[in-house]
Order: C-alpha cells, then structure tokens, then sequence
C-alpha cells in the first residue's frame, strides 16, 4: 500500500471513530434526556467543529446554518445599536376594526417586492349565511379588497379575518427544515436563511396556517417577516402602518407601555388552531370559534 492509501485509509478510520464518538453518546443523550431533534444536530455539529473534522471541508449540518445566522444578526444588530436580547415581539389583530379594503396586502407587496400570486398577509371575509352555510373568501389575496358578494337579506353576518404567519414559538417550519434555513431569532421572529434555504417546501408543508410559499424566481421559501429590516430600526411593520382602521398592532412584550403588551393584558385574546400547541405570537381579539 502506498504511502498516500495508507494516509487516505488513516484518515477514514480516524473519521469513522471520532463520528462514533460523537454520534453514540449523543443518540444515548436523546433517549435518556429525550432532548429536540434541533438540539441533537445543532450540539453534535458544534462537537463536530470542535474536533476539527469538517474544517474547511464546507459541509453543512442542520441547525449549523441557523446558528451562523443568529450570531451574523447580533454582531450586525449591536453595530446598529440594537439588542435582540431585550425584545418579545407579538402582533394582535382586532377583528371589529378590520374593513377588508386590502390596504396591508397592498403595502406589503410594495415593501417586500413580493411575486404575483403570493402573499406574505391577505384578509379573508367569513360570511354566515341564513341557510346554514359559511362562505370563506379571499379574492387576489385581498389586494383589490371585496365586493359585495351576498344580499343583505342571505346573511346573519359577515366579518373579516387578515392572516399572516404566526412567528410560533413552537414553529413547525423550523423543525423540518434538513438544512437549518429556517431559525427563530433570540426577539422570536421566525426567518428563512436564503443562502441555505434548499427549496425543498419541506416547511411550505409543515406550515399549518398556510403562511409559506416557495418564491418562483428564487426556489427559495419565503413568508412574512414582521418586516424584520423595519422593526429592528424602531419601525413598524409595513402592514401595521398601512391599516386605515388600525386593526393591527404591533409591539414588544417586554414593554409594558406597548399597546400589544395592554391588549393582551385587558381583552381575552384567542390564537389560530390552539390544539396544535404551535403557540403563534399573533393573537386576535374578537375571533370567531369557526375560524381557523
């Protein structure tokens, strides 16, 4: 056997014993302590690093990717005097307020550049009809807002409900993703890294609101992001801002001066889909039970 095969066949070995070293104990640690898959491919990448065996070899573990991004959007946050460690941001939509004109829609297309046919928010309108039936509806997403679909005399009622993603703090979409392109930042904003993000929809699936869509010139995932260049600049959300009725609020959780943080305190506010323990940071006051 030649030198460079004697090398080659030392270097396998060693590989294959240090990744059995780090893989077993782990496996053992997810069957006594029955830690996250997350947690799992996130620590046994760190080790992994740590032992110097994917140094400069440019392949990505799982949860690896999330973890660079976070750390890249705190140094970046603390250069621009903002600190991620001091914010719990939640969104409450007020159903009584909510006209459907489709201004939301409209405004966060024009800020996000988002692609026809796809919607980082739309409004839906629910509208109880004297036969028994529901009708649900959301023409165009709501960019163009409604017209009068139903007489008077058919309805008991009619209401409208704008949906977005729901930043869950037991996100789905991030614990499918293969590749660790999806992350929840430290203020649990849940973002998609689209320099890792493989197209897979893995997440679009997993997604139980229907929030994701897989953007048609860049085959990467892509949803709302509370308007993350915004907020982190002390701004408001793009859709939050165009609300004619003020029907959606944004805001810090940490702050008790926060309009969110008192809605939330005084009114009975209910969640989309409660029984899948996603535990979304958007809440509504005034929901119906039908909705979902």
């Amino acid at each position: 056997m030649s030198g460079v095969l004697r090398l080659q066949s030392g270097l396998k070995t060693l590989t294959t014993v240090a990744c059995q070293a780090i893989y077993q104990p782990a496996m053992e640690e997810i069957l006594v302590e029955k830690i996250s898959r997350r947690e799992f491919i996130r620590n046994s990448g760190q080790a992994l690093i740590q032992g110097g065996l994917l140094a400069g070899s440019g392949l990505l573990i799982p949860g690896m990717a999330a973890a660079a991004k976070n750390a890249k959007n705190a140094k970046n946050a603390k250069k621009a005097g903002y600190d991620w460690e001091r914010h719990q941001y939640g969104y409450t939509i007020e159903i009584d307020r909510c006209i459907g004109c489709g201004m939301c829609a409209r405004a966060c297309k024009a800020e996000n550049s988002v692609p026809d046919t796809f919607y980082r928010t739309w409004v839906e309108r629910y509208s109880y009809l004297k036969n028994g039936e529901v009708d649900v509806e959301s023409p165009n997403g709501a960019l163009d807002g409604f017209t009068q679909k139903y007489k008077k005399e058919e309805m008991d009622k009619s209401f409208f409900v704008p949906k977005l993603c729901n930043h869950c703090r037991n996100p789905r979409c991030v614990q499918v993703c293969p590749v660790g392109a999806a992350y929840m930042t430290k203020e649990g904003v849940v973002l998609i890294d689209k320099k890792h993000c493989v197209g897979c929809a893995y997440c679009v699936q997993a997604c139980p609101y229907g929030a994701r869509y897989i953007h048609p010139k860049l085959s990467t995932a892509d949803k709302c992001t509370w308007c993350y260049h915004r907020i982190t600049k002390g701004m408001l959300p793009a859709c939050v801002l165009a609300c004619p009725r003020k029907a959606r609020k944004f805001g810090d959780l940490n702050d008790s001066k926060s309009e969110v943080y008192n809605l939330i305190r005084i009114h009975r506010v209910q969640e989309l889909k409660p029984e899948l323990k996603a535990y979304p940071r958007v809440s509504y006051i005034g929901l119906d039970k039908e909705v979902r």
